[in-house]
Order: structure tokens, then C-alpha cells, then sequence
């Protein structure tokens, strides 16, 4: 299982292709505070509320100086997909290989319907201008999560 990230470790850095296939990298964001958030699988109801959710604040977290990529272990045509279906304007990046994901310390043992299972730990990480994390949060909610951060950034 993945370490989890702490306030002040460096967030590590990634390249991944977008629901385009361009590569985005965290490096492509320095100078601006970057909001990474894993989630499980796009076009599932909990992602889908989730990242709609990150779509409706992207103006006002852009107008704070965030940026936000999602993080899913789909490839870029599921992405694709989802992104259209569901009018996205959240960076979407496709991990299969799970190695950014385990990076982050959002991929290992959870809990689901009371059994303990591999995967996706619905996570969020916030890099601040620097490169390092200002916050780790893990096993988070779907609903309400996003509102929850900008409360917490104080926005």
C-alpha cells in the first residue's frame, strides 16, 4: 500500500495524457496552486456529481489562483467520453498503470459495502505555487466535497 502525503512533503511530479491524449504535467501548473483529486472511474454517478461539481467552481477556484486536474486510472477515450456526456471543464488525466495514482497514496487497501477491496481511494491533494502539498485529504466524500475545500481554503 502507498504512503499518504503530508502538508509540506514535495507533491510528486507527473506527466499524464488528457482525455485528448496531450501529456499534462503538474510542472506545467508551477507558480499556481493546483487542486489534484483521484477518483475511481469517469461515467459513474459519484464521479460524475464530483467532477460536475469541481465544473461549476472552476471559474471561482481559477479566480483564487487553483487550478484542478482529476485523476482517474481511465484512458483518454473513456475520458473523452465522459467529458462530453457530461459538458466538462475539468482537466482530466488518465493513470492505467496506477502509478501516479499509488504516488499520491490514492490507490490501495478500502473499504466498500463492508468488504476490504483494492483500488481507487477517492482522494485530494492541494499543491500549493512551490510544489508542495498544502493539504491531503483521503477518503473522501463525492457530494458536497468540493464545497467542503473551498471552505477550508478559506475562499
Amino acid at each position: 500500500m502507498s504512503e499518504r502525503l503530508q502538508p509540506g512533503d514535495t507533491a510528486p511530479a507527473f506527466t499524464l495524457p488528457d482525455a485528448d491524449g496531450k501529456q499534462v504535467s503538474l510542472a506545467d501548473h508551477k507558480g499556481r496552486k493546483v487542486i489534484v483529486y483521484f477518483y475511481p472511474a469517469a461515467l459513474t454517478p459519484g464521479c460524475t456529481k464530483q467532477a460536475c461539481d469541481f465544473t461549476d467552481n472552476l471559474e471561482f477556484l481559477a479566480g483564487h489562483g487553483y487550478d484542478v486536474i482529476g485523476v482517474s486510472p481511465d484512458k483518454p477515450e473513456k475520458l473523452a467520453k465522459f467529458r462530453d456526456v457530461e459538458s466538462l471543464k475539468v482537466t482530466l488525466v488518465g493513470d492505467p498503470e496506477k502509478k501516479v495514482l499509488e504516488a499520491y497514496g490514492a490507490f490501495g487497501e478500502k473499504k466498500l459495502y463492508g468488504k476490504t477491496v483494492t483500488g481507487v481511494i477517492r482522494s485530494t491533494v492541494v499543491v500549493d505555487e512551490d510544489g508542495k502539498v498544502e493539504r491531503a485529504l483521503y477518503n473522501v466524500k463525492a457530494t458536497g466535497h468540493v464545497a467542503k475545500i473551498i471552505k477550508d481554503l478559506g475562499l
